[in-house]
């Protein structure tokens, strides 16, 4: 720190700043991942980061509570849970006595921008700090606490939010840092309920967090396949217990062996009568006869370390949260980091405060319409996907007989987390609206193959309760493989016209792009292709153009964090060790990149970036140096991603190998491949949800084209597509353009990765150096 003026730091030259950080309210994980990311990123910028423990309390105490921080005071922080500076409930910070102390500790130690973690409370807390620092200088100086000179560098105060929360209950975002871990918890717990309600034909209650927001048990409910979800925003009808028992009734009789109703903490009826477990409970047993238990999931929801993707959030909005205080101005309104969709945003906060708390209010008067509409679009979405993929029996979502389709489903290419997710509800999706889903088992071959096999075919119409167990089930139900239909086009033709296909839905990676893009094609010659098509992305690379997420990209994520936590927490047993881990992904990076983010890689080699020499030279003398310096600190262990593809020379065994051999004895290292580990397992929460809500608004897309002929859907670019997210938006893209304009067939991925900008954030993050900063021939920092 420069010396100080009248005891206090004078501002640092130009725009740099004196960043403190801090989380406040209740902790969520990834809030130690926004820290690391805020305290590096301010490093990486030439300014200095100060964290601040214990929350609003360390702003009032001051002393040892705000500390300098420096680079190495972050490491391995990514993988932690909770919050590791601390998190307090601070009475002294609502009164303007105890804010005047913290402008005090804040002018003293130098600091001019905050970044703040935490709920809408602590961020409100926040804002009206900021509104108050020019009162509270001055009221400082009138009091001889400090001189006009000590405040006048310190005239505007930049603050910037992140919402750290687990029930997701701030507007204007569709994911707070914690959310996805949370949800995590709850299906977990919820997935091994549901083996012992199944055994034991039971009903269980579970209630989850949420006292004003129903995110968590709507998702829960969406995620599990619950039977009945009680949230806040929108209660049940005045007739719950009769509905409720009715719909559990009906899929008992139709050979349900299990029930599961997930509560919210704050529901309540249409009379804002509080709902509890006990009363589901005794409603359940007394009326329906079920046996039947209570879980309260309770802390468990929020402890535990981040999934990767509250750790790629909280990593992406703490960068941003530093730019933004960087390019601010005293009259920049105070923003807080958003993401919608996929695209990190910048919101002004007292818009989204305000927007949070008039859901309260919403509620509060039983304006519960109102209330649905101030959260974001996707609930809503959610909310009508899991109404219309729960119960199939809605006689008023039924089509006249006329629009009424035979959809088929297949599954293309690898199998991928979510497949069964997308599948369940569409089967759900198209028995409400009175359409006959049929099921194409084992991909394109399966079809021509085996589709009059005796007893059973491949081609086989689907019941709910066929799919009803689904939801949480990993791989692909019906079978999948990267056959295509160019096989036997001809044969695949006759198959459509034999069974009397109108429509065709697609689940799958860049095979199923393939094979619609052959099935487009083959249009002029086989008339039985004129019928709507839609793709649903589904594979661990992430590589079909029309998207930036995969159903399956997430699951296969957390997998892969998961197995570089336990080699990072042997790499730091030694101390002195490097691996290098490989990572699967097809000639995509994305995997390696975003997981690179989300467990603080040392360095990503990726297909589209490639090895050389050079690169591997600048990497060793980087590890080389750090090694150097670590000076016996602990979490010192480091690791490397490379991609399967990223070159045919340089191996994963290689790499290490050249690091073991120029290390010289100073550290080890060691190589990992965790393979197919990758795409087994549990589909993760965001996959499953998303892999519903997506898989709805197929069916939607497709049944639109009800009634039209063959000609005429042939004759819309549309017809044939592939659904993606793109930026802050669900869209769906034409096959024709996308093969044309988007897609590099030589190397089967997007032309454009929107991924790719998120390289340097990786790179910055682990402080590797960049190229032009580095002798050519040694790799050394110039």
């Amino acid at each position: 720190m420069p010396p100080s003026v009248n005891g206090v730091p004078p501002p640092l030259p130009g725009k740099k700043r004196r960043i403190g950080v801090m989380t406040s309210g209740g902790d969520a994980p990834g809030m130690n991942g926004a820290v690391r990311a805020v305290v590096r990123m301010s490093i990486a910028k030439g300014c200095e980061a100060y964290g601040i423990y214990e929350g609003y309390q360390g702003l009032v105490d001051g002393g040892d509570l705000i500390k300098q921080m420096n680079w190495a005071d972050v490491r391995g922080w990514l993988s932690e849970g909770g919050t590791l500076i601390g998190t307090a409930r601070c009475a002294a910070f609502f009164e303007r006595a105890g804010r005047l102390k913290a402008a005090k500790n804040m002018v003293i130690n130098g600091i001019d921008a905050l970044v703040i973690c935490g709920g809408d409370g602590s961020l409100t807390g926040a804002d009206k700090f900021r509104a108050e620092w020019p009162g509270l200088l001055k009221e400082l100086v009138d009091t001889k606490e400090l001189s006009p000179e000590q405040t006048e560098p310190f005239k505007h105060l930049n603050i910037v939010g992140l919402v750290g929360s687990i029930d997701n209950d701030m507007s204007s975002t569709d994911a707070t840092i914690g959310c996805y871990s949370s949800l995590g918890r709850i299906c977990e717990a919820v997935d091994y309920i549901d083996a012992t309600a199944f055994s034991h034909q039971r009903a269980f209650v579970i209630e989850v967090m949420g006292r004003h927001c129903g995110w968590l048990a709507l998702m829960a409910g969406v995620s599990t396949g619950a039977d009945f979800v009680f949230i806040p925003e929108k209660p049940p009808s005045e007739n719950w217990e009769s509905e409720m028992c009715g719909i559990i009734s009906r899929h008992r009789k139709m050979g349900k062996r299990k029930t599961i109703v997930i509560v919210a903490e704050g529901a309540h009826d249409l009379s804002l009568n509080k709902v509890t477990p006990t009363m589901v409970k005794d409603l359940l047993s007394n009326k329906l006869g079920l046996d039947t238990r209570i879980t309260t999931l309770g802390h468990v929801q929020r402890g535990g370390n981040a999934c990767a993707y509250d750790r790629m959030l909280s990593t992406l909005q703490g960068v941003e949260a530093v730019e933004a205080v960087l390019e601010a101005t005293p009259e920049t309104p105070t923003p807080v980091i958003c993401i919608i969709e996929n695209k990190i945003v910048r919101k002004p906060l007292v818009k989204a405060v305000a927007d949070t708390h008039a859901v309260a209010d919403a509620i509060r008067v039983k304006d519960f319409q109102r209330a649905m509409q101030l959260r974001d679009a996707e609930f809503a979405e959610y909310h009508n996907a899991y109404m219309t993929t729960t119960a199939t029996d809605q006689p008023e979502m039924r089509l006249p007989t006329d629009k009424q389709m035979r959809i088929a489903i297949i599954h293309v290419g690898a199998p991928a987390g979510g497949m069964n997710s997308a599948t369940r509800a569409a089967v759900a999706y198209c028995l409400t609206r009175g359409h006959t889903p049929i099921a194409m088992h084992n991909g394109f071959p399966g079809l021509c193959r085996h589709h009059d096999d005796k007893p059973i075919g491949s081609v086989r119409e689907v019941s709910w309760l066929d799919v009803e167990g689904w939801i949480s089930k990993g791989g692909s139900e019906i079978g999948t493989n990267r056959g295509l239909p160019s096989e036997d086009m001809a044969k695949t033709a006759w198959c459509f016209e034999h069974y009397k296909v109108d429509a065709l839905f697609i689940i799958g990676g860049f095979e199923a792009f393939t094979a619609v893009s052959e099935l487009r094609q083959a249009r002029s010659q086989y008339p039985a292709f004129r019928i709507p098509v839609t793709v649903l992305p589904a594979t661990i690379s992430n590589n079909v153009p029309g998207t930036e997420y995969s159903v399956g990209s997430d699951t296969c994520l957390n997998a892969l964090v998961s197995y570089c936590d336990a080699i990072k927490q042997s790499a730091s047993a030694s101390r002195r060790r490097v691996f290098v881990v490989e990572t699967q992904g097809g000639k995509s990076g994305y995997i390696a990149t975003i997981a690179g983010l989300s467990i603080g890689a040392t360095a990503v080699y990726t297909p589209e970036e490639g090895i050389g020499i050079k690169m591997l030279a600048r990497d060793i003398e980087h590890m080389r140096s750090g090694f150097a310096k670590d000076q016996g600190q602990a979490r010192a262990g480091k690791l490397i991603l490379r991609n399967e593809h990223a070159s045919s020379t340089y191996t994963t065994e290689v790499i290490a190998n050249m690091i073991r051999e120029e290390a010289k004895g100073r550290f080890e290292s060691r190589h990992a491949i965790p393979g197919h580990v990758q795409q087994g397992g549990t589909p993760s929460p965001m996959d499953r949800v998303r892999a519903v809500r997506l898989a709805v608004k197929c069916i939607t897309f497709l049944e639109s084209y009800a009634g039209q002929s063959k000609d005429e859907i042939a004759a819309d670019d549309m017809s044939m597509s592939v659904i993606g997210i793109r930026g802050a938006k669900v869209v769906f893209g034409a096959m024709e353009r996308l093969e044309k304009e988007e897609t590099d067939w030589k190397d089967r991925r997007p032309k454009d990765e929107s991924w790719v900008q998120l390289k340097w954030i990786v790179d910055t993050l682990s402080g590797r150096p960049k190229p032009e900063d580095c002798c050519e021939t040694c790799g050394k920092t110039k």
